[in-house]
């Protein structure tokens, strides 16, 4: 317990004596360090913003940031932060929070620290750069004309889950297209180049609860098997909310994040395999647009602050029916590899719910990884029907995958979710659709088997009867696009 500590703004900050299930945020502001602020303490404002050295592909370290309201403070042990205070000092301002004041992008100020980390790391990002908005041969791929990028390279993404409710957006994101690029001699640009840290196992039992970041993956699955009711944290994205909101706590809290065989993005010939604890945002980067429809879906998945942390396993693990991850991947045919001591199997998707939040997975198994079959369906597409565009929980969220050959369906894989106690397959939609011909008749018939797949129920977020209306308009939008789409390609 002794050794356990974070490194903070470059000094060592010992944990020991800790309670096990403080929050990053929570500890931070009990030693003193008090910029990053508790606005929701469900991960979805942004006030608690902290960087995280994470490593990168080619062995060095890349500033992300996260919500510390959301991570065990256990999890970091061994790791290196970076708090607003952190940055820069009221006499040597760091270059984000300058351009924040220049641009008057602060008022009550609650949430600056957090959109100041935020903004860092976008900053700090390795392949941002500026575009000459004067060139006309990048005048097609110019950021400048991207209304969610600035001519700097800036990714408004980045601060889409900061939330500011007295400053109004425009200043904070004038503050972001006027950053330039990190001098030379920043000491947290220079950190860049050195490897991040590894993570440490850590084993804390404060006051009868215990937290333990196992060695191996081999440690995990026997102490999984001893101990059938450990709780499985990775990201924590989900855990998080159940600790702050309902008061949660869990006698026996095993990370996995760490496991590189639960890291892993292989490209296969037949298969793509994506390890359950990689974060999405990582997946989003590593496969660059590969997969069209899990390309639609991120963006729209919560914020990035949480796709820096949250995972597919963690999204399939908690079995929620209104998880964004599990219709894409019910469209797109995915296998869900379970592993144990007793070795691996692997389970179909459409066959790994069996009720509202449970699984066919075993007390003792852990996720490993998803399996997507190539080739992937031809023409795909995400919708989620929230009411915010980004950053918000799915009312509906639907995942089209069909393949089309010379105006004939001849596959369809459609995945739903928050339609019923889990995401499905609209079996009968599907098979209504394969072998007939892909005109707006066919779809209209089908569209009204699809209004009536799952059984929608009446909550704060829609009633039955728009989820419905949402089902049964879906597949009309699908149509409507790629015969616009199909049109443009033929131009």
């Amino acid at each position: 317990m002794n050794d356990i500590a974070v490194n903070v703004n470059g000094n060592s900050r010992p944990l020991a004596g800790t309670p096990a299930h403080t929050t990053a945020l929570d500890w931070l502001r009990s030693t003193g360090l008090s910029g990053a602020k508790e606005g929701c303490a469900e991960g979805e404002c942004g006030a608690c913003a902290v960087l995280l050295a994470t490593p990168t592909t080619e062995g060095g370290t890349a500033w992300t940031s996260v919500n510390s309201c959301l991570v065990p403070v256990y999890a970091l042990n061994g790791q290196e932060i970076v708090t607003s205070e952190g940055l820069g000092s009221p006499d040597a301002l760091h270059p984000v929070q300058e351009k924040l004041a220049e641009a008057g992008g602060s008022q009550c100020g609650y949430c600056t620290p957090g959109f100041a980390c935020s903004m860092a790391g976008e900053f700090y990002r390795g392949d941002r750069k500026a575009v000459d908005a004067n060139d006309a041969e990048a005048d097609e791929d110019c950021p400048v004309h991207d209304a969610e990028h600035g001519p700097n390279g800036f990714d408004l993404h980045a601060l889409s889950g900061n939330l500011c409710r007295c400053t109004g957006y425009r200043p904070i994101r004038d503050a972001a297209y006027a950053l330039g690029s990190p001098e030379s001699d920043d000491p947290l640009q220079q950190r860049l180049a050195d490897p991040a840290p590894v993570p440490v196992a850590t084993a804390a039992t404060v006051d009868g609860s215990r937290f333990i970041r196992p060695a191996s993956l081999d440690e995990t699955l026997r102490l999984l098997r001893d101990e059938p009711d450990a709780l499985l944290v990775a990201g924590s994205t989900d855990w998080g909310v159940e600790v702050n909101i309902r008061g949660s706590r869990a006698p026996l809290v095993v990370a996995i994040e760490h496991h590189e065989e639960l890291r892993t993005l292989v490209v296969g010939d037949d298969e793509i395999e994506i390890g359950a604890a990689l974060p999405l945002s990582e997946v989003e980067t590593r496969l660059n647009g590969s997969v069209p429809l899990l390309a639609q879906l991120f963006p729209q998945f919560a914020s990035r602050l949480i796709r820096n942390r949250g995972t597919f396993g963690g999204n399939l693990g908690t079995g929620s029916p209104i998880g964004d991850t599990p219709p894409a991947l019910l469209a797109l045919g995915a296998r869900v590899v379970l592993t144990s001591v007793d070795g691996e199997r692997e389970v179909d998707l459409a066959e790994y719910f069996t009720g509202y939040r449970q699984s066919v997975r075993r007390a003792d198994e852990l996720i490993r990884a998803v399996r997507i079959p190539l080739p992937l369906a031809k023409v795909t597409s995400f919708q989620k029907i929230a009411k915010r565009r980004f950053d918000d929980i799915s009312s509906v969220a639907v995942a089209f995958a069909l393949d089309i050959e010379d105006g004939i369906v001849t596959a369809a894989k459609i995945g739903l979710g928050g339609v019923a106690a889990t995401p499905l397959r609209a079996r009968a939609t599907e098979e209504m659709l394969i072998g007939r011909e892909w005109n707006v008749a066919t779809v209209r018939a089908a569209s009204e088997i699809l209004g009536g797949e799952g059984t929608p129920m009446s909550d704060h977020r829609a009633s039955s009867e728009y989820r419905a209306l949402m089902l049964n308009t879906a597949l009309l939008k699908l149509y409507s696009t790629a015969v616009i789409e199909s049109k443009e390609v033929s131009a």
